[in-house]
């Protein structure tokens, strides 16, 4: 399994930015898929989840102002981020986690928020 991210780079406050995920798995539409960020000297956190059945899990420091869609056909999951924040700032990963469990990453983009 492969995951594929783009979509990062420099935004400033209160802007947006849209990352993509592109996925090569078989059952796909079976998985979790989301995303997570890792901001310097932190450790990696959870930003936003969206369960095969549907359902959805975000950070509370993220609610409200980005989104997680997946399309199954496409095998792909995006990430909305809107009202963009300076602490916002950090490596995205995409990740995806099988019926079986198993997790799979992305190589990670990068997001940085200006002042």
């Amino acid at each position: 399994v492969q995951l594929q991210a783009s979509g990062g780079g420099l935004a400033q406050a209160e802007g947006s930015l849209r990352l993509s995920c592109t996925a090569s798995a078989a059952g796909f539409g079976s998985s979790t898929v989301g995303w997570f960020r890792q901001a310097p000297g932190k450790e990696r956190e959870l930003v936003g989840t969206v369960y095969s059945r549907g359902g959805s899990k975000y950070a509370d420091s993220v609610k409200g102002r980005f989104t997680v869609s997946r399309d199954n056909a496409k095998k792909t999951v995006d990430l909305q981020m809107n009202s963009l924040k300076t602490e916002d700032t950090a490596m995205y990963y995409c990740y995806l986690k099988t019926q079986w469990h198993k997790e799979y990453w992305g190589q990670g983009t990068l997001v940085t928020v200006s002042s």
